[in-house]
């Protein structure tokens, strides 16, 4: 069932564990993610940017294909339909149509104004239910066209965010979106620690998640953050497994044009790799 996120990452912040949040792009992308949830017994987070919204056709089918999947696919565990990085135009109308959870992404407003629009972003979505991440400290890479360099945020700042009755917290540590860098110095665990400290209890949110070592992922989730943010990595193994299947000339054998067929070994790989993160953040079975 269609849920925020409040509840099921203030169980994963208590048991030292954390939701994936997985980018959906199209249907293919959200019954591999609702399926792999399923089998798993795992909760999930279906992040869905502004561009990928618009590419569904909008906001609405998106929530209309998720509520036909959850009750087509006999989908049981925790899901929630999660607005990534949205302007504040944006998160209105995910509200509109029905999200579960939206995030409004004010780190490139001056603190100020990034208060004052989170503060009226809560005020509506809180009597309905509805969760709200903020972010502090822009994260790296970019993400629909907001590039950022990946900062670290102020604890301070952090602590002024979270007192506003938002629900997440996403603090820049280092973390980029995108693959990362050679020279990429790891994530910051020294600010982690304070902003952690400054903003308990409060669940944490890394995005970025792709190509984090699995050891600095656990150290994070040890420190606080319940909610980790994928997107390239599936997108990565979606298109490595469709090209080995047309390199191979099996679209030219038979029926193998049709896309069901084509676009199969793609979700098959979305389904790997979305099963290997929720081990590896310690989500399976916790649904």
């Amino acid at each position: 069932m269609l849920v925020s996120v409040t509840e099921m990452l203030k169980k994963a912040k208590e048991g030292k564990y954390a939701v994936g949040q997985f980018n959906i792009n199209n249907l293919e992308w959200t019954k591999a993610i609702l399926l792999t949830a399923q089998e798993c017994n795992s909760p999930v987070i279906l992040g869905v940017s502004e561009g990928a919204g618009k590419y569904m056709t909008g906001f609405k089918t998106v929530v209309n294909m998720v509520k036909g999947m959850l009750e087509g696919l006999n989908i049981t565990v925790p899901v929630a339909i999660h607005l990534d990085h949205g302007t504040y135009e944006g998160a209105l109308s995910a509200i509109e149509a029905g999200f579960s959870s939206i995030m409004f992404d004010g780190s490139h407003y001056p603190i100020e104004e990034n208060i004052a629009k989170t503060k009226e972003l809560v005020a509506l979505a809180n009597p309905k239910g509805i969760s709200v991440e903020a972010e502090v400290g822009s994260i790296g890479g970019e993400e629909d066209g907001v590039v950022g360099a990946g900062e670290v945020a102020d604890p301070a700042e952090c602590k002024m965010i979270a007192d506003l009755g938002v629900d997440i917290l996403a603090a820049g540590i280092g973390n980029i979106h995108g693959k990362y860098p050679a020279n990429w110095q790891g994530l910051n665990f020294e600010a982690l620690e304070k902003i952690s400290e400054a903003t308990h209890p409060m669940p944490l949110v890394l995005h970025g998640g792709t190509g984090i070592p699995g050891d600095m992922i656990k150290r994070a989730i040890s420190l606080g953050v319940s909610k980790i943010n994928v997107n390239t990595e599936c997108q990565l193994s979606f298109a490595a497994a469709v090209r080995k299947y047309v390199e191979a000339g099996k679209d030219l054998e038979g029926k193998g044009f049709d896309p069901r067929k084509l676009l199969a070994p793609g979700v098959e790989a979305i389904k790997e790799t979305v099963k290997e993160k929720m081990e590896l953040f310690g989500s399976v079975g916790k649904a």
